[in-house]
Formats: C-alpha cells, sequence, structure tokens
C-alpha cells in the first residue's frame, strides 16, 4: 500500500486498522524514498518526528525498490524477451538493504570490511543501511528540498504545445509516446545493452511500429506511461513541482502493490490506467475506502486458506 491519509477522523480510524494487520503481518506498508523525501523536509519538527517514527515502525522495514531502478529492470527485462531471454528478477517490495536508492543516483552504501565473512558482511550491509535510514528519518534538524530538475517546465511547456498544435487524440498520444521515448533514450540505450542486445536489434525495436506502446505490460512503466496520457491530454493542464515525482512512485506502488491511496488529482488517472491496462491493483482517494476494500480481501484469503499478505 503506498499513498496519504487526508487527516478526517474516519481516516484516523482506519488508519489504526492499519497499524493493527501490520503488526499482525496481515498487511505490508513499504517505506518509499518519496516517502522520506516528502517527511524530511517538514518545517514542524515535532511533527516531522511522529511521521517519520510512525513510517519506520509500521513498515517494518519493508521498502519499495528505487522507481527509477525498476524501470531499468523492467526495460532490460523487456529487450531480454525481444531476443528470447529470460532472467528473475529481483523483488520490487522487499527487505533486502540499499533498495531505497539505486546507484544510478550516485548512492553508492559502504562495503563492509574485506576480511569479513559473506554471512557478517551481509549483517554489517543490512545494519548500516537501517541505521542509516532511521537517522535521516528521524534527525531533529530535518532535510532541504532538492533541487528542481526541470521536470515540471518541460512538462508544463510540451502540455502546452498539445493544447495549441496537438491534434487530435491519437495524433496527441503518438506525440506523447514520441516525448517519453526521448526522455527514457539513455535508459533504453543502458537496458538494450544489459540485456545483450545489438546495436542493430536495438534499431529494429525502435523504428518498428509504435515501440512505446510495448511499455505498456511493464508493471511500473506502463501505468506511467499512461498518467502521462492522462495528464497531457487534459487540456489547461498545470503541472506542480510534485507532480511527476508522484507519478513516478504512485505508478511504481500500483504497479507492485494491492492497494493504493493517494489524493484525487493522482487517483482519477492512475485509476484509469490501471483500467486501462487490466491491473489488479485498487486505487482509493482515502484510507477509509481502501480499510473496506483490505477488510474484504483478508476475508477472502482467510477463506480461502492463504497466509499470504496484502
Amino acid at each position: 500500500m503506498s499513498g496519504q491519509q487526508s487527516g478526517t477522523s474516519d481516516d484516523r480510524v482506519a488508519a489504526l486498522r492499519l497499524v493493527q494487520w501490520s503488526a499482525e503481518r496481515k498487511i505490508v506498508l513499504p517505506a518509499s524514498s518519496g516517502h522520506y523525501y516528502e517527511t524530511i523536509k517538514w518545517s514542524n519538527a515535532e511533527g516531522r518526528y511522529r511521521l517519520g517514527l510512525s513510517i519506520l515502525q509500521f513498515s517494518r522495514g519493508w521498502q519499495l525498490r528505487d522507481p527509477l531502478q525498476v524501470w531499468r529492470d523492467e526495460l532490460r527485462l523487456m529487450f531480454r524477451a525481444e531476443i528470447g531471454q529470460s532472467e528473475i528478477v529481483a523483488p520490487v517490495i522487499t527487505l533486502e538493504p540499499n533498495t531505497l536508492h539505486s546507484a544510478s543516483r550516485g548512492v553508492v552504501a559502504p562495503p563492509a570490511p574485506a576480511d569479513f565473512p559473506p554471512q557478517a558482511a551481509f549483517q554489517h550491509e543490512a545494519l548500516v543501511s537501517a541505521l542509516s535510514l532511521i537517522d535521516t528519518m528521524l534527525d531533529s534538524e530535518g532535510g532541504e528540498r532538492g533541487p528542481e530538475v526541470g521536470w515540471t517546465e518541460a512538462n508544463q511547456k510540451f502540455s502546452d504545445w498539445l493544447d495549441a498544435h496537438g491534434g487530435d487524440a491519437q495524433q496527441k498520444r503518438k506525440a506523447i509516446d514520441a516525448w517519453l521515448l526521448s526522455d527514457l533514450q539513455k535508459k533504453v540505450a543502458e537496458g538494450s545493452f544489459a540485456a545483450g542486445m545489438t546495436p542493430e536489434q536495438l534499431k529494429a525495436w525502435g523504428t518498428g511500429s509504435q515501440p512505446v506502446q510495448k511499455m505498456s505490460s511493464l508493471p511500473a512503466l506502463g501505468l506511467f506511461r499512461e498518467m502521462l496520457h492522462e495528464r497531457h491530454l487534459n487540456r489547461g493542464t498545470t503541472w506542480k513541482p510534485n507532480d511527476v515525482i508522484d507519478m513516478v512512485y504512485l505508478s511504481c506502488a500500483a504497479g507492485y502493490s494491492d492497494f493504493v491511496v493517494c489524493e484525487r488529482q493522482m487517483r482519477e488517472p492512475l485509476a484509469r490506467g490501471a483500467k486501462r491496462l487490466e491491473r489488479s491493483a485498487q486505487v482509493f482517494r482515502s484510507l477509509t475506502e481502501a480499510v473496506s476494500a483490505i477488510e474484504v480481501a483478508l476475508e477472502t484469503r482467510a477463506r480461502d486458506g492463504s497466509g499470504s499478505a496484502v
């Protein structure tokens, strides 16, 4: 489950149900680097500490792998399938240490001492990772807002251009796909190389019939594409600094979770995208709605004899 609560009394009651189910190991509430980013920049020190402590306690160490790494993994697997190969992919919701931020962001965890045996080296890695996350989340000084990387301005300019020159809906969709492919070109190049594709095979893929549509089957990237279409096709869309970040994390969460809670602005494009792609994830605007659906799922699984977490 991923998202945020609205703060109503009903949602607070629902939050307590989620806390109980998490403690009973009936559900998993993974934390993401997005939760860290949003929490540590709060100026209210007391509220930031309480929220951070809640996230740490209720996630129980479960984490959502860095969405940008998930994209890279999905693209690599897609290209592997193109050449008739397969591989076992790392789980996206995981207890594995050092997964919140991928190496592609320049985050490299300190290695264990060279003379440590394998088990001790892993324990060192896990302990350093956990302590670093706890210290970051509960730091009394909080953190700073990261630099604007240009996504907001670029998306706004593109939406405005589509409104003025994009043509009909089908033409706009093709333009959005071309724009997305341009944005992903480095990841596409890296993913195809990692998959073992030759330059000729990549060229054939790229010049084939609507290559970006082949990404629709990818759990996270496929949903991101759908959300991008929804936002850009909506005339007069105003892009805010967190919009693209929210889309990246929510589409990844919905690609690998059963239930997602998010604000109305993101709920509609995410839910419509999940429906179009026939995904099983359920998307809600409030914790109260989500808890009702989770309760039904838990009861169904209990009748079926399944102990799996939601």
